[in-house]
């Protein structure tokens, strides 16, 4: 066939696709993700099937009775959830006290003098990978608190080159994730394996000179003098699920680790000042936080145990925004609950807080806007925060509301990607700094109630 004609039902084909599933789309509510965005009757008919589900979308949200309990509850507002750069604990329809009276009560010990130190573990998706947003909150609480480290580094990830607060190089070592689980994971999402591994960690964190220990996070140690630390066989052995290797405890910024026993499971290494704040940042790209249910409950509670937290932070919701037309999460709902029931449960000393979606945004009729299905899921994220007895900060408002996306993409210098999902270094800055507004908020109603 001549190349022309080729051309022609190559393209004749495609037209002929992309109107099918355009009309499928407009008059049947049809999907398919990789043609969400792309519709080309659209301004043919450009208020009948938007509009429609527009229209739709609070008699939908009503439907989903995530809030039928709630709304049968008069002792306290649960309309608060919606309240930019605040933490919401719905218990009450005081809002002069604090959310996280545990949390602030160890802040407020530091800062009246007692050395301790205060963990807390900050989960995400690709929003934070990279320690974005975590870098910024952890240099602001260290400033406000006290302490230096970056925290939890696993041995490899995707985002292991673009992290500013920290580098690693590893070799030799055989890796199982989110993508290929087995019972060994950790809340990072990996667990290695050596095959005579060699790991290097350098902790950027130039500012403070405080000495920072450095520990090995590792699974059960059965032999001796398999495991070597700068040149040098540390004899320990240990049955624990879950084990915290002092290493060192000095002002050198970088360490070496060789392994040289392939049945122990290697989770990590971590720097950590004697006293003062810590924050983890757990990062895995492209998930929705329903994979964390994929952890032992055993390997969680042996956490929790030599490895415990003051606070663990849920932050997920971009990736449940993959198709412009959604607006029911009760599947996930579901899904989720589980997840907060079985970490709570695990962590019985520990305090939570569900942070919600950030903005995210589809074309529709030729123009980017927030998907229309944001608010019924930021309203759902917030029930799973009262279900579960947990805090909610709402990041959505927090950083802008309604197309707030948008307008950060055509800032000048830009605060996101023209992904219209992703906030880059500088949006992450005005992340964290509006979630450091938020906890300092609460900590001051907390030493208001509670002065010295």
């Amino acid at each position: 066939m001549p190349t022309t004609k080729k051309v022609f039902w190559f393209v004749l084909t495609f037209t002929f696709i992309y109107t099918t599933v355009s009309f499928l789309s407009i008059f049947f509510n049809f999907s398919l993700r990789d043609f969400d965005n792309v519709n080309i009757l659209s301004d043919l008919f450009p208020s009948t099937k938007i509009n429609k589900i527009a229209s739709n979308t609070e008699l939908i949200k009503d439907s989903n009775n995530v809030s039928k309990v709630i709304e049968q509850k008069v002792n306290f507002d649960f309309n608060l959830y919606k309240k930019s750069k605040f933490i919401t604990n719905f218990k009450t329809n005081d809002t002069t006290g604090s959310s996280l009276p545990k949390l602030m009560h160890s802040l407020s010990e530091i800062k009246n003098g007692k050395k301790r130190k205060i963990r807390i573990a900050y989960f995400g998706d690709s929003m934070i990978e990279g320690d974005l947003l975590t870098q910024t909150l952890r240099k602001l609480m260290q400033k406000e608190f006290g302490g230096s480290g970056v925290g939890f580094l696993p041995l490899d990830c995707v985002s292991a080159n673009n992290r500013i607060t920290a580098r690693t190089k590893n070799s030799g070592w055989s890796e199982n994730n989110f993508k290929n689980p087995n019972i060994d994971l950790y809340p990072s999402g990996h667990v290695f394996y050596s095959n005579q591994g060699d790991f290097t960690a350098v902790n950027n964190d130039l500012e403070n000179p405080l000495p920072i220990q450095k520990s090995l996070i590792c699974g059960k140690i059965l032999n001796d003098n398999v495991i070597f630390f700068n040149n040098q066989p540390i004899d320990i052995k240990s049955e624990s699920v879950v084990n915290r290797v002092l290493l060192s405890q000095d002002d050198n910024k970088t360490i070496n680790l060789t392994v040289k026993d392939n049945s122990i499971p290697v989770y990590g290494v971590s720097f950590e000042s004697e006293s003062g704040v810590i924050i983890d940042n757990f990062s895995y790209r492209g998930i929705t936080g329903v994979e964390l249910s994929k952890i032992e409950t055993t390997l969680l509670e042996s956490i929790a145990t030599n490895n415990p937290y003051d606070l663990i932070i849920f932050q997920y919701g971009v990736n449940l925004l993959f198709r412009p037309n959604d607006l029911n999460f009760n599947y996930y709902e579901r899904a989720f609950n589980k997840v907060l029931n079985k970490f709570t449960s695990a962590f019985p000393n520990t305090e939570f807080m569900l942070i919600s979606t950030a903005d995210r945004a589809f074309r529709y009729n030729g123009e980017y806007k927030s998907a229309i299905g944001i608010d019924s899921l930021v309203k759902t994220q917030a029930t799973l925060a009262y279900e579960t007895g947990i805090a909610f900060y709402n990041q959505f408002e927090s950083m802008g509301g309604k197309n707030s996306i948008v307008e950060w993409v055509n800032q000048s210098p830009s605060l996101a990607g023209r992904d219209y999902i992703h906030p880059n270094a500088r949006g992450a800055e005005f992340l964290a700094n509006y979630f450091f507004e938020a906890i300092m908020n609460d900590y001051k109603a907390f030493c208001a109630k509670h002065p010295k």
